[in-house]
């Protein structure tokens, strides 16, 4: 890759014995198998470019090409083991549904659709305390942030962690779920469902404003509770094993990438 080769926009999912990280065309993955043995996998990814230029539309067909990516790479990798293959966490996350819906009915207003959402967390912060989950999600942060900066010591947080979606998406959700009750006497699935892909797609349009506006004060703002959870709950150091399974992931994403264009050396 020559120096002034621009670099490419990459994002990733930290799994519980590897990564897997997303390109503007490819996937890539790495993981350790339990023989200590590290396994690389890629493919092409689905993608959805007729919304590319629609707001909202948009950031829901990226997160759903994302979601897609998942069976191909267990089919590649049978290896990989995804962050919610845990019966622990399936259990919470279940019980986590059945409790936000009784809150619902039992506190009225944002109070019971704020802790509804806060609620919704728990099965994701579960996943993260177990396994090597944090580690890799470290490893993910420092491979990519370290391809985009040349700074060999990056550190585990990173501007474009889904952790910054949190607070618009809970923000969206409380709101759209308020402005339904007013409008419906009692929202059903429907409803409820509309309300969750808005929400969405309100948070995707605020995370890539703030990107666009780093510098300015709102964007830092609304950033810093996703730092925060990075940096206390979402990610940990990861040693030099997880490391070496995040940059085996970042070669064969260039690899599949970079090999596409022809123009790049």
């Amino acid at each position: 890759m020559t120096e002034d080769t621009e670099k490419l926009r990459l994002g990733g999912m930290a799994l519980r014995n590897g990564l897997l990280v997303h390109g503007p065309q490819h996937w890539a993955a790495a993981v350790r198998t339990d023989t200590g043995e590290v396994k690389v996998a890629s493919g092409r990814k689905p993608r959805v470019q007729a919304v590319d230029k629609i707001p909202g539309v948009r950031g829901v067909a990226r997160l759903g090409e994302a979601f897609a990516v998942i069976p191909l790479v267990k089919r590649r990798l049978p290896e990989a083991k995804l962050p919610f293959q845990n019966g622990s966490v399936l259990g919470v996350a279940a019980g986590a549904s059945v409790t936000g819906a009784l809150l619902r009915r039992r506190v009225r207003g944002a109070a019971g659709e704020a802790a509804a959402g806060a609620l919704s967390l728990a099965p994701a912060l579960l996943a993260l305390r177990g396994g090597e989950l944090a580690a890799y999600h470290g490893a993910e942060h420092k491979t990519i942030g370290a391809y985009e900066t040349g700074e060999d010591d990056h550190t585990k947080e990173h501007d474009r962690c889904g952790s910054h979606l949190v607070t618009p998406l809970l923000a969206s959700n409380v709101a759209g779920a308020m402005l339904v009750r007013r409008v419906l006497e009692r929202p059903g699935a429907m409803a409820g469902a509309g309300v969750a892909v808005a929400s969405t797609a309100v948070a995707v349009e605020v995370f890539a404003w703030c990107e666009r506006h780093s510098a300015s004060p709102v964007a830092k703002a609304l950033r810093r509770p996703g730092f925060e959870l990075q940096r206390v709950l979402g990610t940990k150091e990861p040693d030099e094993r997880q490391l070496e399974v995040g940059r085996a992931a970042l070669d064969e994403i260039l690899r599949v990438e970079l090999g596409s264009r022809p123009h790049v050396e």
